[in-house]
């Protein structure tokens, strides 16, 4: 009887065997087996979805923070208002000599200002001004405070006009925090000032640009991008607003690489992000003849919404849960290598690729002391009926 015609029957004896055998992980056929999939009274099991066209467009997108939405692109600096606790200073004329402030003798004209020492705004908002009593002007802008001054001395002075100015700021402020080199309030300038320019005047960050990501709070919300998306894309570049805080948070993001691949570590990705064929790769890639390619595994741990999304079949006991989901990618199939680059791995993943089998048999086959010949013909053959 000729090896080939036995071939298959020593086939199903060592793959039997192989079971036993001490493996990285679960294998290929663990992850398709229903018994594992099933949740039972002592595991959750899990959703297995093929790296589709579908699951891909699914996740595309999928929880990224703009900080445009806050402000639009490109949107224009506020104008600036006079706010409580500012210190501001007002400067007033007469048309004639004599009036209340003037400084010229009665019946000339062109007297010069009359000016108020500085005076800080107070929590009602308002400052005092000479025969005028207190004038609100928080809020206002500059012009609308210096015309506000002058209706209230219409009557009293004669034929006013008033310039209003800030002497401190604190009221239009940003607060920058984090791993800066200085974190302060820091003032907003008439002309406007942009996240990167209040950053930069608090000294800049401290951490790499790939491991530092900025969080904005406004209005109740708050939003986190990546220093390095904030830089190179102006649109996230927005202008910043009174009241603004910004967070400066060196975050080392990592994913966990196990099974067949060439390094079985914690991987670090930048705060950037990283996509499923660049974090194989940064993984040590597959290993020629000890990696199944149809076996690249991404576990993690998906909301109950978008699980049902996945496998409306699966059963799911807490609709505001979270549900244990294995992306399965057959990277012998070139299409799955392009949706590979459109698959985005996030903190905490798992990347696990199961052995090839031919290994398992490689470790049978030395176990039981067949000589190197036949363990490449048996080998060989797994490879021909291997899909």
């Amino acid at each position: 009887m000729t090896f080939s015609r036995i071939l298959p029957l020593v086939l199903s004896v060592l793959l039997s065997a192989c079971s036993i055998l001490p493996n990285q992980g679960p294998t290929t056929q663990a992850f398709e087996m229903e018994e594992n999939r099933m949740p039972t009274a002592v595991s959750e099991g899990f959703i297995v979805a093929d790296l589709t066209p579908r699951v891909v467009q699914l996740l595309e997108g999928r929880g990224v923070q703009s900080f445009g939405s806050l402000g639009g692109a490109y949107r224009g600096a506020g104008q600036y208002r006079i706010g409580v606790g500012d210190a501001v200073s007002v400067s007033i004329w007469e048309a004639n000599g004599g009036g209340l402030f003037a400084t010229g003798a009665p019946g000339t004209t062109g007297s010069r200002a009359t000016g108020i020492p500085a005076q800080v705004v107070e929590r009602d908002g308002a400052i005092t001004i000479p025969y005028a009593g207190r004038v609100t002007v928080a809020g206002l802008m500059l012009s609308e405070a210096e015309t506000k001054i002058v209706e209230a001395l219409q009557g009293k002075a004669i034929e006013p006009q008033a310039i209003v100015s800030v002497n401190q700021n604190v009221s239009n402020t940003v607060t920058v925090t984090g791993e800066v080199v200085n974190g302060r309030r820091i003032p907003l300038t008439q002309a406007g000032d942009r996240i990167l320019d209040v950053i930069a005047a608090a000294g800049g960050a401290r951490a790499p640009t790939d491991e530092t990501k900025v969080t904005l709070t406004r209005g109740g919300r708050t939003l986190s991008i990546a220093m390095g998306k904030l830089i190179n894309d102006p649109s996230e570049n927005i202008y910043a607003r009174p009241g603004d805080t910004i967070t400066v948070v060196r975050e080392i993001q990592t994913f966990t690489a196990l099974g067949a691949t060439g390094r079985n570590t914690l991987v670090d990705f930048s705060t950037d992000g990283i996509t499923l064929e660049k974090a194989v790769a940064k993984a040590g890639g597959l290993i020629n003849v000890l990696s199944d390619p149809r076996g690249v595994f991404l576990l993690r741990r998906e909301h109950a919404s978008l699980a049902r999304k996945l496998d409306p079949g699966f059963p799911i006991k807490n609709p505001n849960g979270y549900v244990n989901v294995v992306y399965r990618a057959n990277l012998r199939d070139p299409n799955t290598l392009f949706l590979a680059q459109r698959f985005d791995v996030l903190e905490d993943d798992i990347l696990y690729v199961s052995g090839a089998p031919s290994t398992e048999l490689q470790k049978f086959l030395t176990l039981v002391g067949l000589g190197s010949g036949t363990i490449n013909d048996v080998t060989a053959g797994v490879a021909r009926f291997t899909p």
